[in-house]
């Protein structure tokens, strides 16, 4: 993946996550693991009408950091772990290497 490809990525996982349900969302997610949760869980723990939960839901899924499965009548959600750790790496990865400044003024 290109450097360009990954700020895209990032700044769509950013984007998704600028809302404070959906990252409520995603929190709760996080911390159900591996096994997800079913819409309706994550309605009783967030308190959001499906409709709306479905709304946030959709920028989740097409930002890729969660992921559904239909089993049955029910849809599990998860959250895609390599693609959160991915936009966290791309965020801190050149943590703390210095910056060369453009300008002599610019200290």
């Amino acid at each position: 993946m290109t450097d360009d490809d990954r700020t895209a990525a990032t700044a769509a996982a950013l984007a998704a996550l600028g809302h404070a349900a959906r990252l409520d969302v995603f929190r709760l997610l996080v911390r159900a693991g591996h096994d997800g949760l079913i819409v309706g869980d994550i309605a009783a723990h967030t308190d959001l009408p499906l409709s709306t939960l479905a709304h946030h839901l959709r920028t989740l899924v097409a930002a890729g950091l969660v992921q559904q499965e239909r089993r049955g009548r029910e849809v599990v959600n998860r959250a895609d772990y390599a693609r959160m750790t991915a936009a966290l790496g791309f965020l801190t990865e050149e943590c703390c290497h210095g910056v060369s400044l453009v300008r002599e003024d610019a200290a």
